[in-house]
């Protein structure tokens, strides 16, 4: 609250007696209670400061009332604002569930794992050779960002080997890594090293769809022309078979 004395006004021609914020001797402030807010002390402190050093006022009389104090703190009202930086979660790949299947190319031949030189090859087989093919365990994700991909992943099953693409030289290439945890393949980021075990499947038939890296756009995973020869990635235009027949087991 304020508190006057016999204060010191100054007079300019005409007799009008100016008030100056600079406050006078014999003018002080009192604070009566403790401030609940920040909004409260920024408001404190700018009306203190507009009376240590502010334009002159007008008043009509040399007593300064709470009347003309109470003027000067709502000329300087602080609004309390609370600013939200909204940031948009990373793109990510979030597991939605796993599925078994078989899986040949449109030579109808299946998958083989050569174990010594860790690949899968593309074998017709025949007889009693149905025992060699190998059967997917396929994930399936969906990225938050679109709506319109089928992300996978695919795992040999009962091993912990998984299909991924990387760069060997200048070119990507298809190859056969262990994953020992499981669990780094879910949620796997949109930028993550971990990409590389993703695949878009995009299906052009029923049944029939290609499987393309999603760290390399354009690149299929595909067989050869020939026989037992390894499966790996092409660009669209290739001399390769890049639509495979995948269906899931009951």
């Amino acid at each position: 609250h304020p508190f006057s004395e016999p204060a010191c006004p100054h007079r300019v021609a005409g007799g009008l007696v100016i008030w100056s914020k600079k406050m006078p001797q014999g003018l002080g402030l009192e604070i009566s209670h403790q401030p609940h807010s920040m909004r409260h002390v920024a408001n404190l402190i700018i009306a203190i400061e507009r009376l240590k050093a502010g334009t002159s006022e007008d008043v009509l009389s040399t007593d300064f009332r709470d009347e003309n104090l109470l003027s000067v703190v709502l000329e300087s009202i602080v609004e309390e604002k609370n600013i939200f930086e909204r940031r948009s979660a990373p793109p990510q790949f979030s597991y939605t569930g796993q599925g078994v299947c078989s899986v040949s190319d449109s030579k109808k031949r299946s998958l083989v794992l050569v174990e010594n030189s860790m690949e899968l090859h593309a074998v017709l087989l025949q007889g009693g050779n149905d025992s060699r093919k190998v059967f997917l365990n396929m994930s399936t994700y969906v990225l938050t960002s679109s709506s319109d991909a089928k992300p996978v992943a695919l795992g040999i099953k009962d091993t912990n080997l998984y299909l991924s693409c990387h760069k060997k030289g200048d070119k990507p290439t298809l190859h056969l890594e262990a994953v020992e945890d499981k669990r780094t393949l879910s949620p796997i980021g949109a930028e993550s090293e971990m990409k590389r075990f993703l695949f878009y499947k995009q299906d052009t038939g029923l049944n029939v769809s290609t499987l393309m890296s999603a760290s390399f756009p354009n690149w299929y995973i595909s067989t050869s022309t020939q026989d037992n020869e390894p499966v790996d990635m092409c660009q669209e235009g290739a001399a390769r078979y890049r639509t495979f027949t995948i269906q899931r087991q009951i």
